[in-house]
């Protein structure tokens, strides 16, 4: 049985707003790509209840960054940095088609993934990855829910804490805060206990490229901060599973004291590694081809779209 040529794409009030008005680049394009096919797209604000109702409504449905909940849904996620987006399956990022690849170094040419790579550094950070130290602490880029030990996590993010300053305790360790998160008394007071028995320990919030640009390596359980790292020619230990680990020490495969010895004498390619995932493995909004590939994306994904 065939699927309605309508897609309806479920957005909060501020993205909602901007696709409407047109200015919502990634989106306004898979909406014309669309179509151009015949469909008709809608913009509708996103909730739970209107995701869940999204399933008896026909036609097609996608999601900015929540899970997609039927057969006709899928996710769209930016990739870690504008204008490069993915169209998924699952909003697990684990789970993203990009994961389940293997990177072959080989495959990608040296030259052009360094000029890539570059233009990209002085875009994304100003010229501050472009001289990267190794003289600086172990960085330790946290999220949020501290205290607890997710599904896809080897450890909760302070027993990683913890397990960095057993492996290393004459290192100075910085733990960098995310700064939009809201973390609670509890887990200030479980990161202090830290801090007063390791000396070695320094706790800040923010300051991700300036730890980036003199940090040994980066420790994390999934934070873009180790894979924006990888600009900086910065290993990561990762102690979550995410898109991103084909270069990374994962402590799920080789156990947290093992990926904490093999990281400090880890080099690998990392522009050619970082063109491939993102020249290669995502959709590029601004791109001339870009509503051919989504287009693409959306039939390998099981939509019809002719």
């Amino acid at each position: 049985m065939s699927t309605a040529k309508i897609l309806r794409i479920y957005l909060d009030p501020e993205p909602l707003q901007r696709a409407r008005q047109g200015k919502f680049n990634f989106v306004n394009m898979i909406a014309s790509a669309l179509e151009g096919r015949g469909f008709r797209v809608e913009y509708r604000k996103n909730s739970d209840l209107e995701r869940l109702a999204s399933a008896a409504r026909g036609g097609y449905s996608l999601f900015l960054m929540d899970d997609p909940i039927h057969a006709n849904a899928l996710t769209m996620r930016r990739s870690y940095f504008y204008p490069f987006w993915r169209i998924e399956a699952s909003g697990k990022r684990w789970e993203f088609e990009v994961a389940q690849k293997s990177f072959d170094p080989s495959e990608i040419d040296h030259d052009e993934a360094k000029a890539w790579a570059d233009k990209w550094r002085k875009w994304l950070f100003k010229g501050a990855a472009l001289q990267p130290t190794t003289d600086g602490p172990i960085y330790i880029a946290l999220q949020g829910r501290l205290l607890s030990q997710r599904s896809f996590q080897a450890a909760s993010p302070v027993e990683m804490i913890e397990q960095v300053l057993i492996k290393f305790p004459d290192i100075p360790v910085l733990a960098g805060l995310h700064p939009a998160e809201v973390y609670t008394q509890e887990e200030r007071e479980a990161l202090e206990a830290l801090r007063e028995r390791c000396p070695s320990l320094t706790i800040t919030t923010g300051q991700m490229e300036q730890a980036l640009a003199s940090c040994r390596f980066v420790v994390s359980q999934n934070s873009s901060a180790a894979f924006l790292g990888y600009f900086f020619g910065k290993p990561a230990v990762l102690f979550g599973r995410i898109d991103f680990h084909h270069i990374a020490a994962n402590v799920h495969d080789l156990g947290a004291q093992q990926a904490l010895d093999v990281v400090q004498s880890m080099a690998p390619e990392f522009d050619q590694y970082l063109y491939w995932f993102t020249m290669k493995n995502a959709i590029r909004a601004d791109a001339d081809d870009c509503e051919e590939k989504i287009l693409n994306t959306l039939e390998k994904r099981g939509w019809q779209v002719d």
